[in-house]
């Protein structure tokens, strides 16, 4: 899962680094406003993985095939059903979160070109997260990872196609990741019709036609959903922040944050082993397993994230210099690469106990907690520390990291350790 993970960021890291050594700015800034607002739209809908992979692990390890089967189909269901929503929906959508990010004009005319694009990949992005999220229930760690270096595999390769040899701009790049997602698709139904006939039960017309067997679905997913949009409008509002400052603040912050994006992946695949792991112990009421699983997965948590922040140390500049050749886009991220050092050992709490709250669908207290951290710690450090320009930005984001570990790391040790 850390594999699969790193991928992810890896082919942000290209995308930027295809525009970043294009003629201007504008081209960086318009893929960093077009990245983030996809980031808010898909990132929104995340729970169709997360909830998927606390449900199935639960049924799995109660040995549930029929189960497994409808947990499945509901996902894909609802992916199927929001994606066609966001299609009817997307020139006010596409409109209303460039005027919310508040680019310059320049800027904007990019980003409306690359949103007008890439949004025909909802359906197959949405149900992907439903597959990942179903194989990683079952603690199939193999197809996941297959299904998103094809999607990444695919992209970067018709990133390097499009924009380097065919000449093409941020459209070169939307046009990519639309055609790899739908790849990702092809192979990942394939994976899942072999996992269903090795699995042997029968469909269940009723609990995917009938609105009211989707009850557990959505007591797990609803929670998810506030608790995802949350964190989704904290990254939209940091970049938003940058972007008002100037264009080289949102071009620097883009390289940053998609260095950030590295380690999050990176965490978030031991978050995912949490996720199975704790799940499945959960589901056979295994409290030894469960708090192994726990402390496994949180001392390799640490000892990766130590490793990302070495990293960052010694060829956090390096990194930058690769992703753009723009000078000035290069000293203005140097100038703010320390708070990326100190980031993976402040994050790493909140990215494990994601893991082993969704591995619980303990979806309340993920939401709760969130909304806290939003609410009361990010928003009003951000307005107190305004004067600090981009620095006090960045603090008062590690300030909303450190608030979610904390409240997280507080309700395990007195909720969920003591519930088994």
């Amino acid at each position: 899962m850390v594999l699969s993970n790193i991928s992810v960021p890896l082919l942000g890291m290209v995308d930027t680094g295809v525009v970043g050594h294009l003629e201007s700015d504008i081209y960086l800034g318009a893929v960093a406003v077009g990245a983030t607002i996809f980031g808010f739209l898909y990132w929104t809908f995340n729970f169709l993985r997360m909830g998927t992979t606390g449900i199935a692990a639960q049924l799995c390890g109660a040995d549930d095939n029929a189960g497994l089967r409808t947990a499945l189909g509901q996902a894909m269901v609802v992916a199927v059903v929001v994606s066609a929503l966001l299609l009817a929906l997307q020139a006010p959508l596409g409109n209303l979160s460039i005027y919310l990010i508040g680019p310059n004009p320049d800027v904007a005319g990019h980003a409306r070109e690359y949103f007008s694009i890439r949004i025909w990949s909802a359906p197959a992005t949405l149900v992907n997260y439903a597959l990942i999220g179903w194989f990683l229930g079952l603690q199939n760690a193999r197809v996941p990872l297959v299904l998103v270096l094809v999607i990444n595999m695919t992209n970067i390769v018709l990133d390097l196609v499009f924009v380097l040899g065919l000449g093409m701009k941020v459209d070169g790049v939307a046009l990519a990741s639309v055609i790899a997602e739908y790849c990702g698709v092809a192979v990942g139904l394939m994976f899942a019709w072999s996992e269903l006939r090795r699995r042997v039960a029968a469909w269940s017309v009723d609990r995917l036609t009938r609105f009211g067997e989707y009850t557990r679905f959505f007591e797990v997913n609803a929670a998810l959903f506030i608790r995802t949009l949350a964190l989704v409008f904290a990254f939209t509002f940091f970049t938003s922040q940058g972007a008002r400052q100037s264009d080289l603040i949102l071009a620097a912050n883009a390289v940053l944050m998609t260095l950030h994006h590295l380690l999050s992946f990176g965490l978030d695949g031991l978050a995912h082993a949490a996720e199975a792991l704790v799940g499945k112990a959960y589901g056979a009421k295994d409290s030894i397993a469960l708090r192994r699983a726990v402390s496994l997965t949180l001392r390799w948590s640490l000892i990766i994230a130590a490793g990302y922040s070495v990293m960052f140390l010694m060829a956090g500049a390096a990194l930058v210099s690769l992703l753009t050749d723009l000078e000035n886009v290069r000293s203005t991220a140097f100038e703010y690469l320390p708070w990326l050092i100190v980031s993976p050992m402040i994050s790493v709490w909140s990215y494990l106990y994601d893991g082993v709250f969704i591995g619980v669908t303990k979806s309340r207290a993920m939401r709760d907690i969130m909304l806290g951290s939003t609410a009361l710690i990010f928003l009003p450090a951000w307005y107190f520390l305004q004067p600090l320009g981009n620095h006090g930005l960045w603090l008062a984001f590690i300030l909303f990291m450190v608030s979610r570990g904390v409240g997280m790391h507080y309700y395990y040790r007195r909720r969920i350790a003591a519930e088994l």
